[in-house]
C-alpha cells in the first residue's frame, strides 16, 4: 500500500498558482482553486499516488448574492484508499458563471453539473449534455438563485376565506 501524503502541501508544490487559498474548518479542508485550472487540479488529486481521491461524492453550487464573486462550485472528493475527504472550491463571477466540466474525469459529475446549471445557471463548459434536469425546458430563470422571485399563493383559511376567494383565479366556464 502506498503512503498517504498531505494533500494541501503537495497541491501547493505541484499546482502552484492554481491553489488560491486553503481553509481548515472543523476538521474539514477546503482548497480554493482557480476556476480555469479545475481540470488540472481534479486530475492531480485523482491520479497522484499518495492522494488518490478516486471518488467524486458531490458537485454543488452556492449563491453568495449580493457578494462578489457571487457563485461557487464545490467538488467533494473522497479517497477510498486512505479513507479521507477533501473539498475543492472555485469561485465564479455573477456576470458570466462558467467553469470547465469535470465529466471527463468523473462520469458521476454529469447529473450533478446539470443540476447546478438548472437551478443556479452555472455553465459547465465541455459538458456532454448540459440541459435542464429538474425544471421544464422552457422554464425562465434559475430558482435556487437568491434573487429569484418568490412566487407564492396565500393560503386560504376560515378567517380569510372571503378575501382569498375574491382574488383566487378559477377556471372560466
Amino acid at each position: 500500500m502506498t503512503e498517504a501524503f498531505n494533500p494541501v502541501e503537495l497541491a501547493k508544490l505541484t499546482l502552484k498558482d492554481a491553489v488560491q487559498d486553503v481553509v481548515e474548518f472543523r476538521g474539514e479542508t477546503t482548497i480554493v482553486i482557480d476556476a480555469a485550472k479545475i481540470i488540472e487540479a481534479c486530475t492531480f488529486f485523482r491520479d497522484t499516488e499518495g492522494l488518490e481521491y478516486n471518488f467524486l461524492e458531490d458537485v454543488t453550487g452556492v449563491d453568495y448574492y449580493p457578494e462578489e464573486p457571487r457563485f461557487a462550485v464545490c467538488y467533494h472528493l473522497y479517497s477510498m484508499v486512505f479513507n479521507r475527504s477533501l473539498r475543492l472550491k472555485v469561485y465564479l463571477p455573477s456576470d458570466d458563471p462558467r467553469v470547465p466540466s469535470v465529466c471527463s474525469i468523473w462520469a458521476a459529475a454529469n447529473y450533478q453539473e446539470r443540476e447546478a446549471y438548472d437551478l443556479l445557471g452555472i455553465i459547465f463548459e465541455g459538458h456532454p449534455d448540459l440541459r435542464r434536469i429538474l425544471m421544464p425546458a422552457d422554464w425562465d430563470g434559475h430558482p435556487q438563485r437568491k434573487d429569484y422571485p418568490l412566487g407564492y399563493e396565500q393560503v386560504q383559511f376560515s378567517f380569510n376565506y372571503d378575501d382569498i376567494n375574491r382574488i383566487k383565479p378559477y377556471a372560466k366556464e
